[in-house]
């Protein structure tokens, strides 16, 4: 079974939905007890990192996601699920994340060049950097996902596991351990996504 957690700041029902159409049971939830039982924990994520961040440590949900996580625990992040692994974001601000992955997360605006819209909305390939990594086995380098985003995460090199070209190359998606992260929506993105979430599914072996 697979926990999606539910702070108030994820988008659930597709995300729940994607599970159903790969025949996985994942359930929604804001207990931590359900996070412990699970085989793997999908961290979800939509807004501004400061008011999510505050929201997992007032639940107790972050300290249940790093327990789980610091165990072997297959955690995947998703959009600002993701960014929330790091640990610290300049959105408004200077805010903790979770310290699971070394990095930061910084707006587009400073990097990207000049004409390009903020936010990146749209479908954009990944360029694997990390070709083996768990993520991708059933994927292949090229194939499209969907973005939206405004902040990317920097200082990481040696967990980017995919970037996309928007301009310049930004994170797509990071691997350290037990621990994965998508910038983009498995959920939104077709059935490259579906495979993502698949192969996700199997990493707790």
């Amino acid at each position: 079974m697979i926990a999606v957690v539910d702070y108030g700041v994820g988008n659930l029902f597709s995300l729940k939905s994607s599970f159903d159409a790969i025949g996985v049971r994942a359930a929604v939830t804001s207990d931590p007890s359900v996070i412990v039982s699970a085989d793997a924990v999908v961290l979800p994520g939509v807004g501004a990192f400061g008011d999510a961040a505050e929201k997992l440590r007032a639940s107790g949900l972050g300290d249940a996601v790093k327990k789980e996580a610091s165990l072997g625990k297959p955690l995947l992040g998703i959009c600002l699920g993701m960014q929330l692994l790091f640990d610290r974001s300049f959105e408004y601000g200077e805010h903790d994340g979770l310290g699971l992955i070394p990095g930061e997360i910084r707006p587009i605006a400073h990097v990207i060049p000049a004409g390009y819209k903020i936010p990146h909305i749209g479908w954009n390939s990944l360029r694997f950097r990390q070709p083996d990594c768990p993520l991708f086995e059933f994927i292949k380098d090229g194939d499209f996902v969907y973005f939206v985003h405004s902040y990317y995460a920097t200082e990481c090199d040696e967990y980017v596991a995919a970037d996309a070209e928007y301009g310049v190359p930004l994170t797509a998606a990071v691997a350290k351990g037990n621990v994965f992260g998508c910038q983009f929506h498995p959920e939104k993105s077709g059935e490259t996504g579906l495979n993502i979430l698949r192969a996700f599914c199997r990493t707790g072996g």
